[in-house]
This record gives structure tokens, C-alpha cells and sequence, in this order.
């Protein structure tokens, strides 16, 4: 509902108390608002008690009444309290927003779902069934049209809200396929950006008692990491190739039965893979120019982007390649779907990738130092330490592809790109005689074609010095400055067909892959990076024209928004009809350069402003 932007209709500001006689009536008016609102919210939140809903609408804060309209024609009222909107009312129905949320994380049932599929929810999408992640006492009973909140994986705090589009049982009887919530708001859409625009708390996720393992072995399958599982007499690669659905529909399916004392713990399991990326973070992705590199830099655009791609191992069928934590199998039996286990969690805090960085600087791979008070970033890497020399880089999977790209879409891949040029009227005469007007458009190689049939037709070549062509009355009209009309007779051959091509006006013809190519008029627009000041004297950088070149703002603004950790904002381009620009926080050239020529493969010459990415090894 807010994922564009909207407009404002009006803001009312209902202030604390003032007890001077002129404004005794306005403040009765102002407590029945607070108190009405109080009811309104303890109404449809049961679980809010008195003192929380006195909390979150407080008597003496000033409380703003934002009445606007969202893109789509919306009508919707806002509550605004300490700079923050808390909450939104929209068809007579009150509504929760994230930073509510925060504060409250058990106000409503909560899904879990993966950070890339945040990234969809923000750009205006539902969220469907295959995204949601089944937890350990799985899926929180709900009824269509129930309001529900929507959590990432490792962390409780609600990144959206969204309606229930069936219930729980319809869910798990769906197999979860289909839409499973309307989204209405979202962290980073254009109301959490009217607040303070503070990013979600960590609050740890809810611990399970571990499962007795005598009980449940018969039960459950058993987790092992790829390459680690025993020979189960099961085609590994036929399993592997299942969804995890399928896999545990499948009755021919079996599990593992190894000894649990041989297998290693998941604590040794995560460390293990934690190790694995980090080299390969090292040895694909970071380069001597980044350094220094933040140390939340580097693991969140770098190592757990490496994350994508493991492969976890379940029951002999291969689950999907999974960030921050392992799930296990979905136990079916006569074909009944059973609601699924995930593993408690793998937990992303910083003071233990702290320690990890710690112990790698103690094995002389990195160096890490605190450039600035409480920031510490990665100065130096060896290179030709054994660990890095010696790591085999894993071949990516199907299913970590598919996850990884199915995000995307489909692959994207540089349009062809090739200048024309079109006929003005003032050289009509000249390319008439080969059956071209006004208008027409030709290209480079048929220009010439045509301009040495006219002169060889016309007996214009030269009879002494064959690189010389006389210029008639036509060819005087087209290509010389009046100046030279009478003083410039003849022309050498490069210097004639320059001059056309000079003449004539520009145009260009778009291909993209398995589509009719599109000819306009003109010079296709370079994709235009600048960098602005913003408030504080902060800088941003801003990137012009994606679309002329078949690139998504949005998908542009959420890839940029991972690998440099910074945020990110999509706004109509300034003077453009129909055209959007992407604004990242502070200078992030060099990111987006990589971005444009190593990964899409656009031609340099069509992107202006690389020059403006930060020297090596100064401050970014």
C-alpha cells in the first residue's frame, strides 16, 4: 500500500496538556480523541493490556492526525507520536505499523520468511507460501482475514504486516503454494520513511526445549552437511534434485540412520560453514582496492552472500540452500503433510562474528583495525596464506541458483545497442535516387553504400586522383556551410562520407534478448551517476536512466542496498516523465560500477560519472 509514494491531505497536531482558559474546550477535545483512540486500539489488539495501549498513545506527547491518500486512491489515516506513525486506519480497520511493532513483537501471529523475499514485500508484493519458513512448533493458527506480522529468519522484530488470504489449515492443505498474505506495510516503504527511518532491533527468536532424541529419532531425520552424510543406499543426486516437499512426500525417501556421537554437533556444523564462506568471500569477492573494508561491510555483503549456495542435507534429500540457519525435512506419512522442524536457529550476533574475525586475525589471514571509535574494518588480507590458497571453490547448486536468481526473475542480459541515422529533410534530394525520404532510416554501412552509388552514377569521381569526388549542386546543398559553397569543389572520399554522416540526424535501434528491436529517434541517454549533498553534509549517490537499458530502479536500489550496507530510496527522476532514479547513501561508485560492467556487461561508454568513485584507500 505504500510502497510509492503518497500524498498528504492533512496533518493535525493534538497537543499535551495546556490548562489556559482559551484552550480548555480545545483539550477536552484532545483527551476524547486520546481516549477514543486508546479504546480503538485495545479493541482490536486484546492482547494489549490498559498501561501498553496508555504507552503507546500517551496523554501528554504530542499525537499527530495525518489524514492522506496512498497511490492507488486510498483513503488512510495516520497516528503519529513522537515523530514516529505508530498507527494507520484504513476502511474504519486500525492497523499496527513496524515501529509499533518493535515495541510490541507479540502483538500478532508471526510468519518467518528470508531477507531476499523482504526485498520483493518492499517493492509492493504479496507474500506467497513457498517464502514462508515452517518453525519448530510450526505455523501459528490463524483465520482468513486475520492480521499477521512478518519476521525475517534469526530475528522476531516484524518487518511487514499483512491479511491472512486463508487460514492456517488451508495453508499447510495447499502444500504451501499460493498467495498467503496481502502485504500493507512494510519496513522501508514510504510510511516507516516518514519516521525516524531507524532499522529493526535483534530481538533473539523464541528457544524450544531440545527434543528428547531416544523419543523422537524414529520420528525425525537427521541433519548433516553436504559431503558429510553416509551412503543411505539411495541415489544421492535423484534425491538431491527434490524439492523438500517432494522429498518429503516421497515415501521411497529414507532417513538417516548414523550414530550420533560419530556426526558432529550443528554448533561444529555452522562454524564449519561460517569457515567455508569467509574464504570464499576472500578469494572471489573481495578485492586489494576495497580495502579498508568495514567488518559489517564485509560479512554482510560478502560472506553471508556466500551463505546462498550451501546445501544442507535432509533425510537424504537435499533441502534448499538456506541463510542463517538449517531447516529440517517435512515428515510425511500416506501422504499427509506433517507441519515441518527447523534446527533452533543459527544466530548472526555481532559479538560472535567478532570473535570469528578475532580468530582469523589471530591465524595472520586478515588484519583488522579500529579505524574510527567502535568501527572496525578489515586493512589487510593475505592473499597467499595456505587457508585461501588451498580453499576449492564449491560448484553453486540448481536450488541455489533458483533461490538466488528466482529474485530476479530472470537473468539479465545487456540490450545491443546500435546508432542509426535518420534522413532530414534538407538531404532528401540526395538519397532519393535510391528510394529513401524524409525520415528514413538507415544505418552507417548502408549510408556509404548509398553516397558511392551517387557519385559513381553522377561521374563524380575524379578521372585524375580516383580518392577525390566533385561535388554537384545536391552535394553542395547537403553537407557544405554556405561559406563554403563556393570555394570547396571536391572532397575526399573520408571527408565526404564524415560530412553526411555529420549531416544526418541521429537515431538508434534497442535490442533485448528474445524481443523486436526498438528504433527512436536521437541519442540513447548513458546511465548518469552524480554524487549530491544531502543534509549534514552527507553524500549520496544518485544513478539516471536503468530503464533505457532494461534495468529495474527497484532490483538496482535492493542489490545495491545489500553489498553496501547503506539504504537505499527510489524517486521520480527530477525533469523525467515516467522515469525513476536510484539515491544510495554516501559514495558508492565503485559498487556500482562493478555492478553495471562486470555483472550486466554494459559497454563503458554508455555509463557517465565512474570516474567519481573514491580513490583507493581513502575514507568512502
Amino acid at each position: 500500500m505504500f510502497a510509492k509514494a503518497f500524498r498528504v491531505k492533512s496533518n493535525t497536531a493534538i497537543k499535551g496538556s495546556d490548562r489556559s482558559d482559551s484552550r480548555v474546550q480545545w483539550e477536552r477535545i484532545a483527551q476524547h480523541i486520546r481516549r477514543k483512540l486508546r479504546a480503538d486500539v485495545t479493541a482490536a489488539f486484546p492482547t494489549l493490556g490498559t498501561d501498553q495501549a496508555s504507552e503507546l498513545v500517551p496523554g501528554k506527547e504530542e499525537l499527530n492526525i495525518v489524514k492522506l491518500y496512498a497511490h492507488r486512491g486510498d483513503a488512510v489515516t495516520v497516528y503519529v507520536s513522537g515523530g514516529n506513525p505508530i498507527l494507520f486506519e484504513l476502511e474504519k480497520n486500525l492497523y499496527p505499523t513496524v515501529y509499533t511493532l518493535w515495541s510490541y513483537p507479540d502483538l500478532l501471529p508471526a510468519f518467518t520468511t528470508w531477507p531476499l523475499v523482504l526485498e520483493k514485500l518492499v517493492g509492493g508484493a504479496d507474500l506467497m507460501l513457498p517464502g514462508i519458513v515452517v518453525p519448530p512448533a510450526g505455523l501459528p493458527q490463524v483465520q482468513k482475514g486475520d492480521l499477521c506480522a512478518i519476521v525475517l529468519v534469526g530475528n522476531r522484530a516484524p518487518v511487514a504486516i499483512g491479511v491472512a488470504a486463508m487460514s492456517t489449515s488451508e495453508m499447510l492443505t495447499s502444500g504451501l503454494k499460493g498467495r498467503g498474505f496481502s502485504v500493507l506495510h512494510t519496513y522501508e516503504d514510504h510510511l516507516w520513511r516518514s519516521g525516524d527511518r531507524s532499522s529493526p532491533p535483534f530481538i533473539a527468536p523464541l528457544t524450544l526445549d531440545p527434543p528428547d532424541v531416544s523419543e523422537e529419532q524414529d520420528d525425525m531425520r537427521r541433519l548433516t552437511l553436504e559431503g558429510k552424510e553416509e551412503e543411505n543406499g539411495e541415489d544421492q543426486q535423484m534425491c538431491g534434485e527434490k524439492t523438500l516437499l517432494e522429498a518429503s512426500e516421497d515415501p521411497g525417501v529414507g532417513g538417516l540412520n548414523q550414530d550420533p556421537a560419530d556426526s558432529k554437533t550443528l554448533q561444529e556444523q555452522m562454524d564449519e560453514l561460517l569457515q567455508q564462506c569467509f574464504l570464499h568471500a576472500l578469494k572471489c569477492r573481495v578485492k586489494k582496492t576495497d580495502l579498508p573494508l568495514l567488518t559489517s561491510t564485509f560479512l554482510g555483503s560478502h560472506v553471508f552472500s556466500c551463505w546462498y549456495g550451501r546445501h544442507v542435507w535432509v533425510g537424504g534429500g537435499q533441502a534448499q540452500s538456506l541463510p542463517y540457519s538449517l531447516v529440517v525435512g517435512q515428515d510425511g506419512a500416506d501422504g499427509e503433510l506433517v507441519e515441518g522442524h527447523m534446527v533452533e536457529r543459527v544466530e548472526c550476533r555481532v559479538d560472535l562474528l567478532s570473535k570469528f574475525l578475532q580468530q582469523m586475525q589471530q591465524e595472520q589471514i586478515i588484519q583488522v583495525k579500529e579505524l574510527s571509535k567502535g568501527v572496525e574494518s578489515i586493512v589487510a588480507v593475505d592473499w597467499k596464506h595456505p587457508r585461501i590458497t588451498s580453499f576449492v571453490i564449491p560448484e553453486p547448486s540448481p536450488t541455489s541458483q533458483t533461490i538466488q536468481e528466482g529474485s530476479r526473475e530472470q537473468p539479465y542480459h545487456p540490450p545491443d545497442i546500435k546508432p542509426l541515422y535518420c534522413v532530414p529533410a534538407s538531404m532528401s534530394l540526395l538519397f532519393q535516387e535510391s528510394g529513401h525520404k524524409k525520415g528514413s532510416i538507415l544505418e552507417g554501412s548502408e549510408v556509404r553504400m548509398i553516397i558511392i552509388n551517387y557519385a559513381k552514377k553522377n561521374d563524380l569521381v575524379d578521372a585524375d586522383n580516383k580518392n577525390l569526388v566533385h561535388l554537384d549542386p545536391i552535394l553542395c546543398d547537403c553537407i557544405l556551410e554556405k561559406s563554403e559553397q563556393h570555394t570547396v569543389m571536391k572532397l575526399p572520399w573520408d571527408s565526404l562520407l564524415t560530412r553526411c554522416l555529420e549531416k544526418l540526424q541521429p537515431a538508434y535501434q534497442v535490442t533485448f534478448p528474445g524481443q523486436e528491436p526498438i528504433v527512436k529517434k536521437g541519442t540513447i541517454c548513458p546511465i548518469d551517476i552524480t554524487l549530491a549533498q544531502r543534509a549534514s553534509n552527507k553524500k549520496v549517490t544518485v544513478v539516471r536512466n536503468l530503464e533505457a537499458y532494461g534495468l529495474d530502479p527497484c532490483t538496482v536500489a535492493a542489490i545495491l542496498q545489500q553489498r553496501c550496507q547503506a539504504s537505499t530510496t527510489v524517486t521520480p527522476a527530477p525533469g523525467a516523465k515516467d522515469s525513476l532514479q536510484v539515491q544510495i547513501q554516501g559514495n558508492q561508485v565503485h559498487h556500482l560500477g562493478r555492478l553495471l560492467l562486470e555483472e550486466y556487461q554494459l559497454p563503458r561508454k554508455h555509463i557517465q560519472g565512474l570516474e567519481k568513485a573514491p580513490k583507493p584507500g581513502k575514507k568512502k
